[in-house]
């Protein structure tokens, strides 16, 4: 009978039973930390543990052993890590990558047969069953070991051989067998029978940054005390303290190129802006040049350098927008023509995000004739002359409207050259398309946090963003506002409102961030209910008193040293939601491995009314009862008490509508 003429089940088998015999018997499923098996990077930061997970398992009762294998994409030599058997045949392990650099690993599982022979030997020797032929295979065990050893392994195998012939009772030759010294000889001369191994998983290990970073969003030209008088990069070089003191650490421009004067844009994004209007700044390229100039308002490429230079003085990178997008004056225009796709009538379509209009930008067309490679290699060299300036953080203007195949090469050919480059993904779109730019190497994303305002929201969302495949590919950056977004919910709730944001962004995410004039508090929509700005310094320049009555510096700063302070804070990842009784207080904790460093933060979501309720301290996390006592320290006053049990009260008013408590035992 041929294959194909078994019946049921069996009919699909495309193999013989000599080529099945020869297929793994050991099965190595839901590995992780791994994105879609393998094909692209999972992510992690240099210097923290990354834990393998593995599901391994056999037929039958024999022992398995395994391991991790792991290195430096292309490095020679593999590091090895054993894997340990936890329960129901999950198998897990820890390596800390120390170098940012892509890196791979592997899982590999084999036969314990001398495992599998001592396990069966204690049994029966505590039982006092005969073990006369079982003492035989030990040294049997030894014997074709010590054929496999190497020069290293080799004598410690002779010496075991020969205490074991030396044994005066049967006892001593089983504690000879069982010995961890016996364990670990055998090990070095496994035979690895039934070796199996997964596939090599990818690994993408980039600097701290890429998971813990406070991001502080201005626009150069608007850094001047006359609305008539351009601001530059020397004026900046003068606000770096104020930044810095905040507690920032990047400091964030959009575009600073040349402006195109064609359909230039007025106040309030109006059309036909007069001559004294400096025009929209993402509007980019004019005859002073493109992608790679700046706007002569702003200074030249060595003030900038100098700018770069001084923020560096101050603990601040400087992080650059990355907008492909082009002023109808922009030099590619008549210099690579074919870059783009025109009309019948010779003209080009302006950009559009319905209903926002932008008569100021037209598009270049990534599959146009003349486009593949040329362009794909300008773009390249343009974000490697900005690194060459210093620039190690680009935030991408719209990457989900641009192909993802050029992101995946452009991503991996910059990293190649400098893995300490990073990129944010300004994407706000469907989940699959967010989450795919994260897989292809964007280290950071924006999220959808700006619009969860509710308990239920803001817990459904932090836990997806917890939860596979979300934690191995997107990091979220938890912008309180942008240029482009002035939220519904800030536009109305006053100053409360702005520090019940930050605490949510700050305490939410290791990566946050706030455009300029959060700290004023500035919401005044152009339209009551849409999320644009009255007077928006996306088309004029906006002077500010930085020190205005009503500002939350002094809070924003504190939020931002809080978070440096305690480790537990400096990822969104390991976020944990308990018990408090009313819907307009959320209640969460974030805490390290050790317990060491615990921080419970409740805020209340109303802005406009003082909220207060039961909660549950989470005594249980430590291993204590429900009568235990806790130690708390509010970390915005330093005020410190000691709770008494498991059912405790908060009152939060929207003067300070949060509370940020680091806990500890009462021990």
């Amino acid at each position: 009978m041929s294959n194909t003429d078994l019946p049921g089940s069996l009919a699909y088998l495309p193999y013989d039973p000599e080529t099945a015999s020869q297929t793994p018997r050991i099965a190595i499923e839901s590995v992780s930390p791994t994105v879609d098996n393998g094909q692209f990077a999972a992510k992690g930061i240099a210097g923290q543990p990354i834990t393998v997970k593995a599901t391994i398992f056999a037929d039958g009762h024999d022992k398995l052993a395994a391991c991790v294998l792991w290195r430096v994409e292309g490095a020679e030599d593999w590091q090895r890590v054993p894997l340990e058997l936890q329960t129901n045949d999950l198998w897990l392990c820890e390596f800390t990558p120390v170098q940012v650099a892509r890196h791979e690993f592997v899982v590999q599982a084999w036969w314990d047969v001398y495992g599998s022979y001592r396990y069966e030997l204690e049994k029966k020797y505590g039982a006092g069953v005969p073990i006369g032929l079982e003492l035989q295979e030990g040294r049997i065990h030894l014997e074709q070991a010590l054929t496999r050893a190497d020069d290293e392994v080799r004598p410690g195998l002779e010496s075991l051989l020969a205490r074991f012939d030396q044994c005066a009772t049967e006892g001593d030759k089983v504690a000879l067998l069982l010995s961890s010294e016996t364990e670990r000889n055998m090990r070095d001369a496994d035979a690895y029978p039934h070796l199996t191994h997964s596939v090599e998983y990818p690994l993408d290990i980039e600097r701290l940054k890429a998971q813990f970073a406070s991001w502080y969003e201005l626009f150069p030209r608007s850094i001047t005390n006359d609305p008539q008088r351009h601001g530059t990069f020397r004026d900046v070089i003068g606000e770096l303290p104020r930044v810095r003191d905040m507690g920032f650490d990047v400091l964030y421009f959009p575009p600073i190129h040349p402006i195109g004067l064609a359909h230039r844009k007025g106040k309030n994004n109006t059309l036909g802006a007069g001559p004294d209007q400096p025009g929209s700044p993402y509007a980019i390229g004019s005859p002073d040049g493109g992608h790679d100039a700046v706007h002569p308002q702003l200074g030249t490429l060595e003030d900038f350098r100098e700018l770069v230079a001084a923020a560096a003085d101050h603990g601040l990178e400087i992080a650059l927008d990355f907008a492909i997008q082009c002023s109808p004056d922009h030099p590619w225009l008549k210099e690579h023509p074919g870059w783009f796709s025109w009309r019948p009538d010779g003209s080009m379509r302006y950009a559009e995000n319905p209903p926002k209009k932008y008569q100021d930008i037209v598009n270049v067309d990534f599959y146009a004739k003349d486009s593949v490679p040329d362009l794909w290699l300008a773009l390249r060299d343009v974000v490697w002359h900005w690194v060459e300036q210093g620039v190690k953080i680009f935030r991408v203007d719209n990457p989900h409207t641009k192909p993802l195949p050029f992101w995946e090469w452009l991503i991996a050919d910059i990293r190649g050259r400098d893995p300490e480059v990073m990129f944010l993904a300004e994407a706000f779109t469907k989940p699959a398309m967010m989450a795919r730019l994260g897989k292809v190497g964007y280290s950071q994303s924006y999220t959808y946090f700006t619009w969860r305002n509710t308990k239920a929201e803001l817990t459904e969302y932090f836990t997806q963003l917890n939860s596979s495949p979300w934690r191995e590919c997107y990091r979220p950056n938890f912008f309180v506002n942008t240029p482009d977004i002035n939220p519904v919910f800030l536009q109305t709730s006053g100053r409360p409102g702005f520090l019940i944001r930050a605490a949510l962004a700050t305490m939410g995410s290791g990566l946050w961030g706030m455009y300029s004039g959060f700290e004023l508090c500035e919401g005044t929509p152009l339209t009551p209910g849409k999320e644009e700005y009255l007077d928006s310094e996306k088309y004029e320049l906006r002077p500010r008193n930085w020190y205005a009555p009503g500002n939350i510096m002094a809070e924003v700063a504190q939020l931002n040293r809080i978070r440096k302070q305690n480790p537990a804070l400096q990822t969104h990842l390991g976020i944990k939601f308990y018990n408090v009784f009313n819907d307009n207080i959320i209640l969460f904790g974030k805490y390290t491995p050790d317990l060491s460093n615990f921080v419970l933060v409740a805020i209340n979501l109303d802005p406009h009314n003082a909220q207060e309720g039961h909660f549950e301290l989470p005594l249980w996390e430590f291993g204590l009862d429900d009568n235990a006592s806790m130690h708390g320290e509010d970390l915005m006053t330093g005020h410190r008490w000691t709770w008494h049990g498991k059912t405790q009260w908060t009152r939060l008013d929207p003067s300070m509508p949060f509370g940020i408590w680091r806990i500890r035992p009462a021990i």
